[in-house]
């Protein structure tokens, strides 16, 4: 029982050190931009929006497939998942969003040693922000 917990906690540490450089990443001076419709507000007021749900583990931690949004376009307008991926194709490159919803259905299998490192990681990059 002990490994699931542990699991389980290492999840939830690797979203929300996770969320904090998403949100954090392209802020200017503490203020973001919600990427679907352009609110800007303080990083901590904004939320870590994803264009594939995070029940697929495969694009749960994909920068690309997540991206800074205000609760207005994350909550209650479901993520606004047209506006989504239009902006992601006109942002990055064509076609991403079509790659990023064949991805998220692919099998990815994480240990605890993987999410461990994962955290790691992000834990840096803020740190480097």
């Amino acid at each position: 029982m002990a490994k699931k917990t542990k699991r389980k906690k290492l999840i939830e540490k690797l979203d929300k050190v996770f969320s904090v450089y998403i949100r954090r990443r392209k802020a200017k001076n503490e203020v973001a931009e919600c990427f679907t419709c352009g609110k800007k507000d303080h990083w901590k007021k904004l939320q870590n929006g994803h264009f594939q749900s995070r029940k697929h583990y495969a694009t749960r931690w994909n920068e690309l497939n997540c991206q800074v949004q205000c609760a207005g376009c994350n909550v209650f307008r479901y993520g606004e998942q047209y506006k989504f991926a239009l902006n992601l194709d006109n942002t990055y490159y064509t076609g991403l969003a079509e790659e990023l919803l064949i991805e998220a259905h692919k099998t990815l299998k994480l240990d605890n040693i993987d999410l461990e490192m994962l955290i790691t990681k992000y834990e840096e990059l803020i740190k480097q922000l």
